[in-house]
């Protein structure tokens, strides 16, 4: 079995409730974690490290080894709407710019958008990622091409004749590709909001879900309208509408934005299975307000990051939207000391896992755990003096500064280099199809 020795590494293990960092080595056994030797203590016989058949020696001097970046909510194959639809409320972005966009997709296009969104996000130090569009077929394929991991989830709208279509090919994504890639493809069944979504819809939805024993990842609260609507159309909020229909109580659940949420709402939330992807960078651009972070945290929801769609958010760079969910939640208390910098990088990591029912494989360096791990080249000026590594990582760190990512144990980018995919033919497919599916 192929073995992967990363020598003279600072690790940043993320598994423990304050900061650990060790230094020393990883052996990597085929995709999994095989044992941590700190450089600095006896080797326990438990660590004992045997990596003298390492086909692959990674020498880390300078930097520093942490779990790879989860973002908990993409709609991946929307980078290739970069750039076309900034300065917009929300429903206007989507109705006058998205959705006329949307109508013009093929498999071809929303392939050649996930490629160009998995290559930005592995050279940013993502590995794993959630999705929920349409063609999913092809996002599955661009999974497997880039070597990412992904929880993919088919898109359920029912405002169109098209609905019976979209259920079908949830099934159709569980039947082909749930556990696929080597297990780096899990599947979610995706409704899109509780907006777009009547309660019998949402019902047959919620029976699906627990048919194919899978999570549930829906938008939720994103903006003051959409609860406004929420509350004309059924005298409710979304949450308190979601928690009547069952689906807290019943389903592993991931919600998507959660910002405009009363105490009532966060109330409803307490014991959530599942989590809520943050994504404070979109939500900051669409002007949707700041999601309760903190106070959910009190309650013992589980907060995680994602960064929305490339369309809205811009850049898929995990690292911005660290910074983002950080400062934000300072500016809101007016507390300096809320949200601290190793409890975001948390978020970033081990309660995206949560979040996406998967931290008992991935979000920490542990032994027995998958190998999605990057290493952040640390001697840039930017980060020195390195007085507080976690602090630096947080505030001071970008995507650029990710040199080598592994995911499930193979080395997907080293050197800045991407090794599964040529970084030029994906940027030109992505600049067709963007010609192809853009109104002119």
């Amino acid at each position: 079995m192929n073995q992967i020795l990363i020598k003279n590494a600072r690790i940043l293990t993320m598994a423990t409730e304050t900061p650990q960092i060790l230094e020393g080595d990883i052996c990597i056994e085929g995709s999994l974690i095989q044992a941590i030797r700190p450089s600095d203590s006896m080797v326990a016989e438990n660590q004992a490290l045997d990596c003298s058949d390492a086909v692959t020696v990674i020498d880390a001097t300078g930097m520093i080894v942490m779990p790879g970046l989860i973002n908990c909510h993409n709609h991946a194959a929307m980078a290739l709407f970069r750039g076309y639809s900034d300065d917009l409320r929300l429903m206007e972005w989507l109705s006058e710019k998205i959705w006329p966009a949307e109508e013009r997709l093929d498999g071809d296009a929303v392939y050649a958008g996930a490629m160009l969104a998995a290559a930005e996000m592995i050279k940013s130090g993502t590995t794993t990622f959630a999705d929920m569009y349409f063609y999913m077929d092809d996002v599955a394929r661009a999974v497997c091409d880039s070597g990412m991991r992904a929880s993919l989830c088919q898109g359920l709208l029912f405002i169109d004749n098209q609905a019976e279509r979209r259920m079908e090919a949830t099934r159709r994504l569980f039947d082909n590709w749930h556990g696929q890639a080597d297990g780096r493809i899990t599947a979610m069944v995706g409704p899109h909001a509780p907006y777009t979504c009547p309660p019998d819809k949402l019902q047959a939805v919620m029976a699906l879900a627990k048919e194919l024993q899978a999570a549930v990842h829906i938008h939720l609260s994103e903006t003051v309208e959409e609860v406004d609507q929420m509350f004309d159309r059924y005298g409710k909020s979304p949450v308190r509408y979601l928690a009547d229909l069952g689906l807290f109580a019943e389903h592993h659940v991931l919600l998507a934005h959660a910002v405009n949420l009363s105490r009532d709402d966060i109330h409803l939330l307490k014991g959530l299975r599942g989590g809520i992807s943050h994504n404070p960078v979109s939500n900051l651009k669409l002007g949707c307000g700041v999601a309760p972070v903190l106070e959910l945290g009190d309650k013992g929801v589980t907060v995680a990051l994602g960064t929305d769609g490339a369309g809205s958010a811009t850049t898929l760079d995990l690292f911005e939207t660290i910074k983002a969910a950080a400062w934000l939640q300072k500016n809101r208390t007016g507390d300096p000391t809320a949200l601290t910098a190793y409890q975001v990088l948390r978020m970033a990591t081990i309660e995206g896992a949560r979040a996406l029912g998967l931290d008992h494989q991935i979000g920490t360096i542990e032994p027995g755990k998958r190998a999605d791990l990057i290493l952040i080249d640390m001697n840039k000026p930017h980060l020195f003096p390195q007085n507080d590594l976690c602090a630096l990582l947080a505030y001071g760190a970008n995507g650029a500064d990710v040199d080598t990512v592994l995911i499930d144990g193979k080395v997907v980018m080293g050197n800045r280099r991407l090794l599964t995919m040529d970084e030029k033919d994906v940027l030109d497919e992505a600049a067709a199809a963007a010609r192809r599916v853009i109104p002119l």
